[in-house]
């Protein structure tokens, strides 16, 4: 379905967006003008079809993705201060260590309820207003931590914060992929990820800034500092439209239509675009699952949704139990085995990972679209193994006295930084990509939700592990077992994960054997769920 007159847009002045999807092989029919727009003088008379240059709509959208990805900042900004805070908490409280690996880890565990409910609510009452729920509760979390005058009260505003962010690492990348372009759809989706280390970098800052308080004080404000930007997501509930093929679903097809005349170009594309929409909600409710509930799908899946799954929860998996985690909840810990012995110190070397962290997401979502999702990966674990490798045996060798301290120092500050780099350019950000474009429309809200699921589990497995497994292996020892578990996933990698860059949901579900057909003869094909139409360039 090639058009062989078809060029490609313009580079765009200062849109982020179409700089975004911009070497992407598909280009939106949307975006095409009609043959009579060009005899009437629009763009000359080349005879040619001619891509339109507007980005007014991709702008929106992108505005809209940054708006929905505010509560990942609260994740984020939670996994950084409490590095710092338990600190002081430690001296205030005088918890024990059990208490702090409770402490730490239990937030994973606590929001993968938060998660799994998310699915189920988001399909109840929306995506927009999931949101809105996700930052309602953390709030209340955040105040319990501020004010708790115990270790028991504290826990209980603990367990409250990890389900208001169970509920938001869910729901943003499913609103997202349901209102971008398929061209684009990589690098809007990775905004949570960038918005969870912008968060993490903003909780060592914070640790930083407020480590100077007396103890009992300290800790306190930190925590509240993370109240506001959920505050922020008031205003983004009054900015951000509801997700169209939610009101689709709930039969609100008014709705659906003005909010596509907001993410489209014009009002014929908005009309084709509901009616795709319309009619891949009535295939789904037709019987193509039969009489299955969306969880009977899940829980006993058809051999291409469990494929599906073994790449959505594998990735999700090997994104945790690499041990990032435990870099980040644990650095000043690391750094100090390391042979750094200032409080200050400490925390200075954490926002030096705090800033990798965030430089290389940023540098992800540039690539994610334009290089495809399996090179970063390759990338990434390959990065993450050889890293992990080294900083083992530099702590190896400081803890039996072969390396001098300061050299130690050195490389132990630089493959802890390495590390995170590496994962933020790749597994970090493209796990939940995979996880909210893998899946079909119907399954996808709960399958996302499954997949943070496994995501935040084994997060909290690592969390709460950490420190007894450094007390009865070593800190060096740790970390070679990251470093093999980081070695298996560039395997895992290699036989599991396809390619979807640029290919529209009917395409990547082909991928996994759908449709039973091939997926290359499929290529060009347009799947309904999508909304999109595409054409090869050239």
């Amino acid at each position: 379905m090639g058009l062989p007159g078809a060029e490609p847009p313009a580079a765009s002045g200062g849109g982020l967006p179409g700089f975004f999807g911009g070497k992407s092989k598909y280009v939106r029919m949307d975006d095409v003008l009609p043959q009579e727009q060009e005899e009437d003088g629009v763009g000359g008379g080349g005879g040619g079809v001619r891509v339109r240059r507007s980005h007014s709509s991709r702008r929106y959208v992108f505005a809209c993705s940054v708006f929905a990805s505010l509560n990942s900042v609260l994740l984020g900004y939670d996994v950084g201060v409490m590095s710092g805070c338990i600190l002081f908490i430690q001296r205030d409280l005088h918890i024990n260590e059990v208490q702090q690996e409770v402490l730490v880890g239990c937030l994973s565990f606590i929001s993968l309820l938060g998660s799994l409910a998310g699915g189920r609510t988001s399909d109840a009452v929306g995506r927009k207003w999931t949101i809105g729920l996700a930052a309602i509760v953390f709030q209340a979390g955040a105040a319990v931590m501020t004010l708790a005058p115990s270790f028991e009260v504290l826990m209980v505003g603990r367990l409250l914060a990890g389900v208001g962010i169970g509920f938001g690492v869910m729901i943003a990348p499913v609103y997202i992929a349901e209102i971008s372009p398929a061209a684009s759809r990589g690098s809007f989706t990775s905004f949570p990820e960038i918005f969870i280390n912008l968060g993490i970098l903003l909780g060592y800052i914070s640790n930083y800034a407020f480590s100077g308080l007396p103890d009992h004080v300290s800790w306190r404000v930190m925590l509240a500092v993370g109240i506001l930007p959920s505050v922020s997501i008031a205003f983004a509930l009054l900015v951000i439209p509801e997700s169209p093929r939610w009101l689709v679903m709930q039969n609100r097809a008014d709705e659906a239509r003005e909010v596509l005349l907001k993410v489209t170009d014009s009002e014929d594309e908005a009309k084709e675009r509901l009616a795709e929409i319309e009619a891949a909600a009535a295939v789904a409710s037709a019987g193509k699952y039969g009489d299955k509930t969306v969880w009977q799908e899940l829980t006993r899946p058809s051999p291409v949704i469990r494929r599906m799954l073994i790449t959505g929860l594998g990735i999700q998996c090997f994104q945790q139990i690499t041990g990032i985690d435990a870099l980040v909840y644990y650095s000043p810990t690391i750094f100090r085995d390391a042979g750094i012995t200032t409080e200050s110190q400490l925390l200075v070397a954490t926002v030096a990972v705090g800033f990798f962290k965030t430089a290389f997401i940023a540098l992800a979502i540039v690539l994610i679209d334009r290089v495809g999702r399996k090179p970063l990966l390759y990338v990434s674990t390959v990065g993450m193994t050889a890293c992990l490798v080294v900083l083992a045996a530099t702590l190896a060798a400081l803890a039996h006295g072969s390396a001098s301290r300061s050299a130690g120092i050195a490389v132990a500050i630089l493959t802890v930084c390495g590390d995170v780099a590496f994962f933020s350019v790749g597994i970090g950000p493209i796990c939940w990509v995979m996880s909210s474009e893998i899946f079909p429309l119907r399954l996808r809200s709960q399958a996302a939700a499954l997949g943070a699921v496994m995501n935040r589990v084994t997060s909290g497995a690592v969390a709460m592990s950490f420190l007894s497994v450094c007390r009865a292996i070593s800190v060096a020892g740790a970390f070679s077992v990251f470093a093999v578990i980081s070695a298996l996933s560039v395997v895992f990698v290699y036989r599991y994960v396809p390619e979807t860059s640029g290919k529209t949901l009917e395409e990547i579900e082909l991928l996994f054997g759908g449709g039973g057909g091939d997926g290359e003869a499929a290529r060009g094909e347009v799947e309904l769920g999508d909304g999109e139409h595409l054409v090869h360039k050239g």
